[in-house]
């Protein structure tokens, strides 16, 4: 018997579909509610969101506010919040997940993979190990065994435990 993995949200991805913000995807998102955006924390001068398309559960993004392309376009204020921030979600990441490594970087420009190569983002994604399964190899599909809305509540909640205890 062939199991079917269905993903539906996945399609206005694969499609190229329109997405539902005009403009920048990172300058629009912040303007929304942090559920309905999935922004997990907000900082002075960068925000915290979770992948809509992720490559595995808690996979985040920290943006800065500001419209930047580059790390040598942003202001040292923002490189540093972003890192700083980047640091705490490990944290977050590794009490809620318990992840055996994590993949932490930027995809500048589009040759380079951003997805949104206007506007530089830091990607924070828990691996464990034996997580690239035939799926990503034969398929090219990931399967993420929890759902947006849960890992968001998940992460934002372990988030206030931190700053309740500080």
């Amino acid at each position: 018997m062939t199991e079917v993995l269905y993903t539906p949200w996945r399609m206005s991805y694969l499609t190229g579909g329109s997405s539902e913000l005009d403009g920048c995807l990172f300058c629009a998102l912040p303007g929304r509610g942090d559920e309905e955006a999935l922004i997990v924390s907000r900082g002075k001068l960068a925000y915290t969101v979770l992948n809509r398309f992720p490559y595995s559960n808690g996979h985040l993004m920290v943006a800065p506010f500001a419209h930047r392309a580059t790390l040598a376009e942003m202001l040292p204020g923002e490189r540093a919040e972003i890192v700083e921030t980047a640091a705490l979600l490990e944290r977050v990441l590794s009490a809620e997940y318990a992840p055996h490594g994590f993949n932490v970087g930027f995809n500048l420009g589009k040759c380079a993979g951003a997805g949104v190569p206007g506007h530089a983002h830091l990607h924070v994604v828990p691996r464990w190990e034996g997580d690239t399964s035939f799926m990503t190899v034969v398929g090219g599909t990931r399967t993420v065994p929890e759902e947006l809305a849960t890992t968001w509540r998940r992460i934002t909640a372990r988030l206030g435990a931190l700053e309740d205890a500080r």
